[in-house]
């Protein structure tokens, strides 16, 4: 822990590790006793499948927004990840990139997939964990949406879309086992390094969307990109 500046355990505006919320599932969890590799693993697990694959409003939402909407994707998952691992005791960064929007076809379709923009803003999670940096990034796909792509596509290895790019969709490295976990990784085109936190990493980079489109998003399309990851997610294609 001596290595690590204090910076990676600070509470942010996004990362707001300080709200009644967050304060009060950490505390009844009691992720804050548990040796570290386990507490990592239930923190992990609890924002994977108790925070469902979807598409919040805006990327830059505070950790609390995300926990009281339930579900979330790259940016907002591991926003809430982060928070609740410092909370928690656990230092960690983000790592932010772009994906080629090709990783999203399938949950997003129709005009929204055509409006998205071509890299979209895209970032994981880095955790200290018996002295160096594991990357977090396979919790951004609930079990119950992974299993119902693996179902409606048995023989799938190397896949792209539907919110993954792996090299094996059969079994992709999700699995908190002390070691780095993807999911949308071969999706990857640009490198933007480590931020602190996420707050810094919008600062520099922004987000998905602005102006009216941000708005359309928010308030219209999301709406419909949701409900087809809910079929999804209930096996009705």
């Amino acid at each position: 822990m001596s290595d690590v500046p204090s910076s990676l355990l600070r509470s942010t505006p996004l990362l707001d590790t300080q709200h009644p919320d967050i304060e009060r599932l950490v505390a009844e969890r009691g992720w804050r006793v548990l040796p570290m590799r386990e507490r990592i693993g239930a923190v992990y697990d609890f924002v994977r499948d108790a925070i469902a694959f979807g598409y919040n409003e805006a990327d830059d939402l505070p950790a609390s927004r995300v926990l009281a909407d339930r579900y979330g994707q790259c940016n907002t998952k591991g926003t809430l990840l982060m928070t609740l691992l410092r909370s928690s005791g656990v230092p960690c960064r983000l790592h932010g990139f772009t994906i080629d929007k090709a990783l999203q076809k399938g949950a997003i379709t129709g005009l929204a997939y055509v409006l998205a923009p071509r890299r979209i803003i895209h970032s994981w999670v880095e955790v200290w964990f018996e002295g160096q940096w594991v990357c977090l990034e396979g919790f951004i796909l609930d079990a119950q949406y992974l299993s119902s792509l693996q179902r409606q596509f048995p023989t799938a290895k190397r896949f792209c879309g539907y919110g993954a790019a792996t090299p094996d969709l059969s079994e992709p490295q999700v699995e908190w086992r002390g070691e780095d976990t993807f999911i949308q990784r071969d999706g990857i085109v640009d490198d933007f390094g480590v931020f602190d936190d996420p707050d810094a990493f919008y600062a520099r980079h922004g987000s998905n969307l602005k102006g009216l489109k941000r708005w359309l998003f928010a308030y219209v399309v999301r709406r419909y990109i949701n409900r087809n990851v809910n079929r999804i997610r209930s096996g009705r294609w």
